[in-house]
Parts: structure tokens; sequence; C-alpha cells
């Protein structure tokens, strides 16, 4: 026996059917129409054609090593060679890397892979393997190249400048100097600066001078001597990178526990349960929309006209972003209590601060520890933003180092300490849930 369905039943099903299948083709076309229009409004074939990968493959190596600078200053004849081109990393007279070598007016310089560079009277020569020499003389005060035909794409040549970038390094002549850039791997001089007595010294040889070692320093034991030459680093300035990943947690900290000491009464005002007068509660829940609807990067710029720069100004900033915030969540929170446990209260007497201390903190308290914890990690993220436009915290530190373009390992070094830091503050603020709230 077959069954049969009802005609207006069959048109029914039919026309379910040819609605889903309509929109199962509407929604992809949708989809693809939305993402022509963006690459479009976007521009993202301009884009393509003016991003400069060189440039990004150069940064990224910056991330992991770093570059010594060859200087000769065409005015002088006067070669430095400096990491990072910094004064602070040169290397003083008689101490040179074993790749340079100084001989009267002449100096060469071996890049490795048989890449040399050399600087003389006549000019400067680098010499590329499976190309040539790529000789560079000044005539009329300009640099003019020669070297083997075609010019290849990793030689930029310009009136009055020449650079070349090989795997090996990069070179560049202009009227005012010529200089070589090697890179190599690593952090250079994390630990100690060339003028420190404990630069080039390996591990068992700082193991030795730390325990059994004579004194480099008659006043103070040799690992003090390392440990305050490791602080006091002027090239990375480890003393100051301490102090400014303490001011930004310290910024998270004050700000998300003055919220929340803020936002606590506040909340008694905006919950229904415990404020009869509407018009005050719908006051106080619109404070709280507007305190929460202004971003917390427009308060900080507000606050730093007001204030002025400063960590104090950050964390004020963050105090006022977040009191919204929590002044929503506890208030919701207090309206969701069990009320009889606070009729209970009641019950023996109690007035009503010992209603609301016995009856209701004890319920709300898990809500309340689990909010600021969960704040106080997020904030810490926060601070360093906040710290870059206020000027304080390790934020103003990534951004002057950004700003430069040139100290990107120091970069890294800032976004390897702010990721280690919301790791710590994350492990801590779990540790300190379970603790408070589960009790295990």
């Amino acid at each position: 026996m077959t069954a049969t369905l009802s005609p207006s039943l069959a048109d029914t099903v039919t026309a379910s059917f040819t609605r889903k299948r309509r929109l199962a083709f509407a929604i992809p076309a949708a989809i693809i129409a939305y993402l022509v229009y963006a690459a479009i409004s976007f521009d993202l074939a301009g884009l393509a054609q003016r991003a400069r990968f060189d440039n990004a493959a150069i940064l990224l190596g910056d991330f992991w090593s770093h570059k010594t600078h060859v200087t000769r200053d065409n005015r002088t004849d006067k070669v430095t060679v400096a990491i990072e081109g910094e004064n602070k990393g040169t290397y003083p007279d008689g101490m040179l890397p074993d790749w340079v070598t100084i001989v009267g007016a002449t100096t060469t310089i071996d890049l490795g892979q048989g890449h040399i560079v050399t600087y003389d009277d006549q000019g400067a020569r680098y010499v590329v393997p499976g190309y040539g020499t790529i000789d560079i003389r000044p005539e009329g005060g300009k640099p003019v190249l020669t070297a083997p035909e075609p010019i290849p794409d990793w030689i930029s040549v310009a009136e009055n400048k020449v650079s070349v970038t090989t795997e090996a390094g990069r070179f560049n002549y202009s009227r005012s100097k010529v200089e070589t850039f090697k890179y190599e791997p690593g952090w250079e001089l994390w630990f100690f600066t060339l003028d420190s007595p404990f630069y080039g010294k390996g591990f068992g040889e700082l193991v030795v001078l730390a325990t059994t070692g004579d004194r480099i320093d008659p006043d103070r034991t040799n690992l003090g001597y390392m440990a305050s030459e490791f602080w006091t680093n002027k090239m990375w300035r480890h003393g100051d990178v301490a102090w400014a990943i303490f001011e930004t947690i310290l910024m998270a900290f004050l700000g998300t526990m003055t919220a929340a000491l803020v936002a606590l009464p506040l909340g008694f005002l905006a919950a229904r349960n415990f404020m009869p007068l509407g018009p005050l509660r719908f006051a106080a829940r619109r404070v709280f929309d507007f305190i929460r609807g202004v971003d917390g990067l427009i308060w900080t710029i507000i606050l730093s006209r007001a204030f002025g720069p400063g960590p104090m100004t950050g964390a004020i900033a963050i105090a006022i972003t977040d009191a919204g915030t929590f002044g929503k969540t506890f208030s919701e929170a207090l309206e969701n209590i069990d009320e009889k446990q606070v009729e209970g209260i009641q019950s023996t007497g109690a007035n009503t601060l010992q209603r609301a201390r016995f009856g209701v903190i004890p319920q709300i308290t898990p809500v309340l520890l689990s909010q600021i914890l969960y704040y106080l990690e997020s904030n810490t993220r926060s601070a360093t933003v906040i710290g870059a436009i206020v000027g304080g915290g390790i934020g103003l530190l990534l951004t002057q180092a950004i700003i430069t373009q040139k100290d990107w390992e120091e970069v890294a070094y800032y976004m390897v300490l702010i990721v280690l830091m919301v790791m710590l503050m994350d492990s801590l603020s779990g540790w300190l849930r379970r603790k408070l709230i589960k009790g295990a």
C-alpha cells in the first residue's frame, strides 16, 4: 500500500524545499559578492603591488638576529665598527671582530661565503661570488658604479647612492659614507656590553669567576659584579625594562581593584531587588552604560590631556572603563541571588548592612572574584597599549623601539616579555580562582 500526500501538504513541502534550495544558493552568492566588494573597496590589488616583501623579510630577520655596522666616513676616512650602529655598541680601538681587518687606509670585511668588501683610498669594492666585482669610485662627489652587465635587481643605483643586498649582508655607498651590514643570529650584548670585563667569556669561564676566581673588583664579589653589569646593561637596559613591566602590572592592578571597589556599592543602586526607587536605579544603569560605551582608549586620551602623562593616568583610565562593566555585572549578580538566604538572616533580627554582609556577599563572591580576576588578566594586556599613550610601562619602551625602525630585536625582546607577563597573570589568576572560589 503506497502512502500519498494531499495536494495542499505536497505543495507545502515543495515550497519549503524550494525556499531552502534558494537560501542555500543565496548565502554563498551573498558572501562572494561581499568579498568582491571588500576587495574593490580596500584596493587589495593595489595593496599587493605596494607591498615591500623585502622590507618585511629584513624586519623579520632583525627579530632574531643582530647586525654589525662597518662604517667609513668619506670626509674623514675614519672607520667605526658598531653593533646596531650605536655608540654604546662601538668596538674600541684594538678590539675588532675577526671578520674585519684594518691595515692602514684599507679595510677588509669578510661577510662569509666568499663575499668580500674592501674600503680604500680609491673608493669601495664588493666581490660577489658567481657575479663579479662591484666597484664604486667617487667622481665629482657622486658614486660611480662599475659592475658586470646587466645590473641585477638586488643592486639599487641612484644619483647619490648605491645599495647592494645579498644573502651575506647589505652594502651602501653614498657621498658622506660607505657602510656594510653583516647579520648574525642572536641578540648580541644581551648579557654584557663591550666595555664589560665579562664580555666574550664562555659559560664555563663565568662559572669559575663567579665561584673560585680572583676578584676583578676588590670591593665586590664577581657574582655581584656580573649581576650589576647585566642589570645596568646600556644596550638592553634590563633594569629599566623590569621597572616598566612592574609599572604595567601596577597600572592593571590599581585600575582593576579601584573599579571593583567603586562598582560594588554602586551595583546595589542598579539592582532591582535592592533599589526600589526606579528613577535612581535607571540613572545608575545609564551611568554604567555611558562609561562602558566610551572605549578605554578614548578615556585614556581624555585623561592624558587632563592629568598629563604617567602610569597613574593609565590606572585611572582602566578604573573608569571597568567601573561601568563591573557595575553592570555586579548588579546582575545581585538580582540573581537566592532571597531565602537573605530572609533567613533577616529573621535573626539583622539590619540592612548585616543582611548584605552575611546574606548577599557570600552568594555573589564567586562571581565577583571571577570577574575581577578575569579583567585583571585582560587589563594586563590592555595596559601595554595604554602605557604607549600615557608614556609609561612596557608599552612606552615598545613604542620607542618601533619608532626607531632599527632596534627590531628590542621589539622582539619586549614582545616576549609581554607574552610571558600575560601567561604569568593567567596562571596566577587561575590559581587564585581555585583557592578563593573552590577552596582547592
